[in-house]
């Protein structure tokens, strides 16, 4: 076979494949194809080998059937005159039994959905205050969702999800309101310091009087014992012929004489006891014992007075 029959065959199996390459098309998956007919519609191809007639059909379009996503930045204004720039993301696909409104009734579905979302949040947005915005984003949301829904679906798109991902007011505004919110817990720290003083004052209050009421209780108690100490000295030194007056002065002269005792004790006490002398001791003694004889003449007297006065 010569060389110029093997280029022949060559050709020939090339132009064959080219004329079976024009009858054949694949699609890809989650892709929808539409094919025309001598300018006209004919029909939507989906995944997978398809068919058509050379010169006759033409592939005039692809649409994805996948889930898309379109982000918008939008710049609008608060109830209460604050600028924010509100970031709405856009979920949607194309409808699979409507491609064909998808593809002939919108030319541009993200223009289309851009300009839906602007006129949504810039209706929405200036009804609210700024803190609002925030504490409301799904309403916002929802809001675009709802209004795009209706309208896309016309035109063979199903909205899958809208949100509001992002809030970004002024830059001056962040900075106010960062110094409100560091105020406000400025503010809270403060009544919890003072909360927490308070408690301690009154736990050192309480604290204070339970410690007087104890040491009122153990001077109480020490000074009856005392007492006890000095009738059971007194009752002695009646048995054996010391009259209670006597034994009185003895007692308080022997705890004079112990007091000098116990400050001697200490070489570095300052306490200086006045009077220091016995005799003064007892004059101390005599007074106080005139004193309690007149104020039970005093009292008896008193009683006898307002006895007569009840007769």
């Amino acid at each position: 076979m010569s060389i110029f029959s093997l280029l022949f065959y060559v050709i020939l199996v090339l132009l064959i494949l080219s004329i079976f390459s024009s009858f054949i098309f694949t699609i890809n998956q989650e892709t929808a194809a539409i094919l025309e007919r001598m300018g006209k519609f004919h029909s939507i191809r989906y995944a997978g080998l398809n068919f058509k007639i050379p010169v006759m059909d033409n592939i005039v379009g692809k649409l994805t059937l996948k889930i898309q996503q379109l982000d918008v930045l939008v710049d609008t204004k608060t109830k209460d005159n604050v600028f924010v720039k509100v970031k709405v993301s856009v979920q949607f696909k194309v409808i699979k039994d409507k491609v064909y409104d998808a593809f002939y009734k919108l030319d541009n579905s993200h223009a289309q959905i851009t300009s839906y979302i602007f006129d949504v949040v810039r209706a929405e947005v200036p009804k609210m205050r700024l803190d609002d915005v925030f504490e409301r984003k799904d309403h916002i949301a929802l809001a675009v969702k709802g209004e795009l829904q209706g309208s896309m679906l016309n035109y063979g798109y199903s909205i899958i999800k809208a949100l509001v991902t992002d809030l970004d007011p002024d830059e001056q505004v962040k900075q106010a309101m960062n110094r409100i919110n560091t105020a406000e817990r400025e503010k809270v720290a403060a009544e919890y310091k003072a909360e927490a003083d308070r408690i301690k004052i009154v736990a050192k209050a309480k604290a204070e009087a339970e410690s007087k009421k104890l040491q009122g209780k153990g001077t109480a108690d020490q000074r009856r014992e005392i007492a006890r100490g000095i009738l059971d000295s007194v009752e002695v030194l009646n048995n054996v012929g010391i009259n209670s007056q006597e034994a009185s002065a003895l007692i308080v002269v022997t705890q004079h004489y112990d007091t000098l005792q116990s400050m001697g004790e200490s070489g570095n006490t300052n306490l200086i006891l006045l009077p220091n002398s016995p005799g003064s001791a007892n004059e101390m003694l005599n007074n106080m014992i005139t004193s309690f004889n007149i104020s039970s003449q005093i009292g008896e007297t008193i009683k006898k007075k307002n006895n007569s006065k009840k007769k």
